[in-house]
């Protein structure tokens, strides 16, 4: 008889084991403990993230109740104290690398070429509880945190996150991001700083962002455009020289201007400092912003992080940490098993069926496993 594994089994397979334990290690996250390993740590949370739980208590009773299956895994039931203190104090750079492993392996498409590479840089707020005001206060009466996020659309998956109180800018963030040279790179106005821009451009980096509508330009050269559409002028020219207090302005490369009519009548300064894509392409990239926004709200809808299971810096980062490893563990088994659904719709067959021994496929077609018969013994210890 052919023994199945569960399907919270079945999503583990993409971990990279030998990056987390390397971490543990480095980090010596194990070191004085006695309880609790990061192991087991790291599964009940990934449990909690998969199975919707929304508290310690409820990730731990869940998780205590399928007892004699987490035998395979390596673990055993985790006490609420335990827990809560592991999430606590336990580094949170283990939880960073295996994200890091995941993500080089979530992308393919990197061996191309770094000019195809698209990133969508933006940030997200998280609102946290007053109880969490110690370190996370952004104002008398809110506490939050943002989760800064360079994007892949093509692989559509994050490839770097970085976790700061709600007060922190978003340049603040964006200027200690790792860059790719070569790569394009589309953000908002939430980062709108021209050194940043300099640099980004100094590596070869193609920009597509907006101006605000204040921000001079002066005119140098100008495209005829097609009489009618979306695109309502193209052209080319320098920013300020000087800008306020007489200091300089570290982007002087020539910039290009292309404004856009959106489908409800805004008019949009798209700003690039590529002078020969087409008009066209580069509305198309800026539009492709949308991708990130979705991914945000799918990850905030689907694996609950709008509600965090810990207080202090550290439980949070872990929870958001955790919750994009899920992200990444459910798109690679998606990818990799070819299955026909959305990922909406996979993320939520787990969900209710995380610790039955099925198949992917199986959870797809509930018909490819038939109840058993009265005749038929053995089968019927797949249903327990």
């Amino acid at each position: 008889m052919r023994h199945e594994n569960s399907v919270f089994h079945s999503v583990l397979k993409a971990v990279p084991w030998g990056v987390f334990d390397r971490a543990v290690t480095a980090h010596e996250a194990d070191k004085h403990v006695r309880c609790l390993p990061t192991r087991t740590q790291f599964l009940a949370l990934l449990y909690g993230q998969l199975s919707g739980a929304a508290s310690l208590r409820a990730i731990v009773e869940s998780f205590a109740s399928h007892a004699p299956r987490l035998y395979h895994l390596g673990v055993r039931p985790v006490a609420r104290s335990s827990l809560s203190d592991a999430n606590a104090h336990r580094p949170e750079a283990v939880f960073a690398a295996v994200f890091a492993a995941l993500v080089a392996r979530a992308q393919p498409k990197l061996a191309r070429q770094m000019g195809d590479c698209v990133r969508l840089i933006d940030a997200t707020t998280v609102r946290l509880s007053r109880l969490s005001e110690t370190w996370a206060r952004f104002s008398t009466e809110l506490c939050g945190v943002k989760a800064h996020v360079i994007y892949d659309p093509d692989a559509d998956c994050p490839t770097y996150v970085s976790v700061t109180p709600q007060r922190i800018n978003d340049i603040t963030a964006a200027k200690a991001m790792p860059i790719q040279s070569g790569a394009t790179y589309v953000f908002d106005l939430g980062y709108y700083d021209f050194g940043w821009w300099a640099k980004l451009d100094a590596a070869g980096c193609r920009i597509v962002t907006r101006l605000k509508r204040n921000t001079r330009l002066t005119i140098e050269t100008e495209r005829l455009v097609e009489p009618g559409g979306p695109i309502l002028s193209d052209r080319t020219g320098t920013l300020p020289a000087r800008l306020a207090q007489s200091r300089r302005n570290p982007m002087q490369a020539p910039i290009r201007e292309v404004c856009v009519r959106t489908e409800t009548g805004k008019v949009l300064r798209i700003m690039t400092n590529d002078l020969t894509a087409p008009a066209e392409l580069i509305a198309e990239l800026y539009k492709r912003r949308w991708a990130i926004e979705l991914f945000f709200r799918w990850v905030k809808q689907t694996l609950k992080i709008t509600h965090f299971i810990g207080r202090n810096e550290n439980a949070v980062c872990i929870q958001i940490a955790v919750a994009l490893i899920t992200y990444l563990l459910l798109r690679i088994a998606h990818t990799a098993h070819g299955l026909s659904c959305g990922m909406l719709e996979f993320a939520r067959l787990v969900r209710s069926n995380l610790m039955h021994r099925k198949t992917f496929q199986q959870m797809l077609d509930p018909n490819t496993l038939r109840p058993p018969t009265q005749h038929d013994p053995r089968q019927a210890l797949l249903w327990t």
